[in-house]
């Protein structure tokens, strides 16, 4: 439990630095995010709705969608995500910190990309974009960042053709770049590794690994010194999912030696998830 309040409180402070990086760089300049907070944005300027409303209303469908695609506990936190946004878009006020506008859309996008990062990181995601990001890299093994950035594209045109201003539109397309790039510096899901684990108590933690749908494989081994049988437990899994596997690790066998490894390549079956 405490471990999921933490949780909370990151996806609360990563909505933070999205707010900040919304409204202290990027709405100032008339700049656009990517995904669902761009299409609120471009929105925004040209219909009296404000940004925090627009944003909400637009991550309804998405965030449902994602509740049968990406489970529960993915979308509650994304669901927090959204709403503390949306909470904190209102209360900070938009004021330019920097007069230029390149430096607006670089620093703006890498405050929208650490937030992201850090929802992502603690198994949510900020809404919008991120859960379509999400639900296509689990069927395609592509990193989330670059599957985000091509997703925008269409945000782009929208905001070169409606402001009438390709300076705008370029400028918003530097910070989505950048925001793509934090992201998968934060969140490597595309990362494949290997987890060993020796424990006493195989038959619970099986019960436990399989419900995660990977496949594991079951290893007799013998200490070298003490001469003792243990069960070694492999699994291939993604850097997404560690998170949950530890915990489960954690909460199975707390004295379980457990090694990960960067797994370099895959052949055979791996579901992508």
């Amino acid at each position: 439990m405490l471990r999921y309040c933490l949780n909370l409180l990151a996806v609360v402070f990563g909505s933070g630095l999205i707010a900040a990086g919304f409204n202290l760089f990027l709405i100032p300049h008339r700049l656009l995010s990517g995904g669902v907070s761009g299409l609120s944005m471009l929105a925004s300027y040209f219909t009296p709705l404000g940004v925090s409303p627009l944003y909400l209303l637009f991550n309804i469908p998405l965030l449902i969608a994602g509740w049968f695609q990406l489970g529960r506990r993915f979308i509650v936190f994304s669901i927090a995500s959204v709403a503390a946004a949306t909470w904190l878009i209102e209360m900070i006020p938009v004021t330019p910190l920097v007069s230029d506008m390149l430096l607006a859309s670089v620093f703006g996008g890498v405050l929208v990309g650490i937030g992201c990062g850090i929802s992502f990181r603690v198994g949510g995601s900020s809404g919008g974009f991120d859960i379509l990001g999400s639900i296509i890299s689990r069927h395609r093994d592509f990193p989330i960042g670059n599957v985000l950035v091509s997703l925008n594209a269409l945000v782009i045109l929208a905001a070169g053709y409606l402001e009438n201003n390709w300076n705008i539109a370029l400028a918003s397309m530097a910070s989505m770049y950048v925001t793509g790039r934090v992201v998968d510096l934060i969140h490597v899901s595309h990362i494949k590794v290997t987890v060993f684990i020796v424990t006493n108590r195989t038959d619970e933690m099986l019960q436990h690994l399989l419900g995660l749908q990977r496949g594991v494989t079951k290893i007799k081994t013998e200490g070298a010194y003490s001469h003792t049988e243990k069960d070694m437990l492999m699994t291939v899994t993604t850097r997404y999912e560690l998170a949950e596997l530890k915990r489960i690790i954690k909460e199975s066998d707390p004295q379980a030696f457990v090694n990960i490894l960067e797994t370099v390549g895959i052949l055979g079956s791996f579901r992508k998830r």
